[in-house]
């Protein structure tokens, strides 16, 4: 029992560095998301979760490369936020929120049903409707 406990202290002390960063960016992630999640949530049109089908996204105006490198950058991004917020599980930060911020960037089939989902619980709803009425926006319509 004691040997791992030993094993794990060396393994702390030697990383302390690289821990100290993912903290230090798992604190400021959570704050520019704490900041930024209002402002977000006023973007989306209070009848994006009512309508039906998947709704073709701005994307589809551009030229193709350019589509293609911002879906591209979009993801990755998406990616980078949801191990940004598995690492605030155990890190200071808003794991779950950023796990769910990341999500909402990636594509993927079944995207838009997942949203309705999570959109659909009240507890969420509630919370999305009070931060747009906040900012001046109209709630959104189920």
């Amino acid at each position: 029992m004691v040997e791992p406990l030993k094993n794990m202290i060396v393994w702390l002390q030697s990383h302390e560095t690289v821990l100290w960063y993912l903290a230090g960016g798992s604190t400021v992630l959570a704050i520019v998301t704490a900041m930024a999640l209002p402002t977000l949530l006023g973007f989306i049109p209070s009848d994006y979760y009512s309508r039906a089908g998947s709704g073709r996204g701005s994307w589809a105006d551009y030229h193709p490369v350019t589509r293609v490198l911002l879906l591209t950058g979009k993801n990755v991004f998406g990616v980078v936020l949801v191990a940004m917020g598995i690492l605030m599980l155990v890190l200071p930060g808003q794991g779950i929120l950023t796990i769910l911020v990341g999500i909402m960037l990636l594509n993927f089939p079944g995207k838009r049903r997942f949203e309705r989902w999570i959109v659909s619980r009240p507890p969420v709803l509630r919370s999305i409707n009070w931060l747009r009425r906040r900012n001046g926006r109209p709630p959104l319509v189920e």
